[in-house]
């Protein structure tokens, strides 16, 4: 392989002219320049990435670490954080699984986004005294080396059970996410309240895991006990819409026996029938943001913790009793 030693050697310079000219340096005239190139690519030299990272120590390479890739959820969160990081001249790898973490902790990576339960809080505070940059989408973390950027589930919970008591709603389900889901057990957290400030109602939670099979387990429990219109708060829109996959071939219907909300209004959401009502925030701007304090922070340019503000999407999928 080609080194700059070689460079030098057939350009009568020194090594470190032909570091400045092939790192467009101004220390060398453009004429040095031009002929160490010419020499550069008459001998097809190709640059070590791996020792320029060495050397200054960024791979411009962001990792965004996921539990996992099912569901219609992460298409636009993950390119709201590509758009973002790009135009800042970062590249971003998706990473899903254990081994993956290696990653992070071997200096591949300039920083990462957290969207893994597989990652623990401690080793997050681990790696964030070691200087690696991380903005968290899924916890809360106290570190300087780490930035929250966080969905409001709390307020998207509470708009949720509000909506379906307006409607006069008193038999009230809450299909909730996976055990150790940091945003599941804040919606869950916000639904407690909400109907314990309500009284009178008629309330049950029932464990899901944010996909289509545990929605229409659900719902397969709820018509077991059907005793007249009841409504479920569905923790995601996959487990809203096996909600309507299970009750297709029965002789309920949703809006009318089973009365849904969901969480993410996802673009399915507005195509289902009757349409789904939903919690609505931006993937995108939330994947888009999580990048842009990632970037601030690894340039030491004033990182702030955030939140994405949610509101509720009205649909036919709720009716009034």
């Amino acid at each position: 392989m080609v080194s700059i030693k070689d460079i030098a050697r057939h350009a009568g310079v020194s090594i470190s002219t032909v570091s400045y000219a092939l790192n467009g340096n101004p220390k060398v005239t453009e004429e040095t320049r031009k002929k160490i190139l010419d020499v550069a690519k008459q001998l097809n030299y190709v640059p070590n990435a791996a020792a320029r990272t060495l050397k200054k120590r960024e791979t411009k390479i962001i990792g965004a670490f996921l539990t996992t890739l099912e569901g219609a959820f992460y298409g636009e969160l993950l390119q709201g954080m590509k758009e973002e990081l790009n135009k800042r001249e970062y590249d971003l790898v998706i990473c899903s699984g254990t081994r993956s973490h290696r990653m992070l902790s071997e200096g591949m990576l300039d920083g990462a986004i957290i969207l893994d339960r597989l990652f623990s809080d401690e080793v997050l505070l681990q790696h964030a005294e070691r200087g690696h940059k991380l903005v968290v989408l899924d916890r809360e973390l106290s570190h300087r080396n780490v930035v929250q950027v966080l969905l409001d589930n709390k307020a998207g919970a509470t708009f949720a059970i509000e909506y379906l008591i307006r409607q006069g709603h008193r038999k009230l389900y809450a299909v909730t996410g996976p055990g150790g889901s940091f945003d599941s057990e804040q919606r869950l957290a916000a639904v407690r309240q909400a109907v314990d400030r309500a009284g009178e109602i008629q309330y049950a939670e029932i464990p899901g895991n944010f996909d289509k099979a545990s929605g229409a387990a659900a719902a397969q429990i709820i018509i077991n006990e059907y005793d007249g219109p009841a409504a479920a708060f569905c923790f995601n829109d996959e487990m809203a819409i096996g909600m309507y996959q299970a009750l297709r071939e029965t002789s309920y219907a949703i809006g009318e026996h089973l009365h849904v909300v969901g969480f993410d209004h996802i673009e399915i959401a507005d195509y289902v029938q009757p349409r789904l009502a939903t919690v609505h925030y931006s993937e995108k701007r939330w994947g888009a943001l999580a990048a842009e304090q990632l970037i601030k922070l690894i340039a030491n340019e004033g990182a702030e913790h955030e939140r994405i503000y949610v509101s509720l999407v009205e649909g036919d999928s709720v009716g009034q009793i």
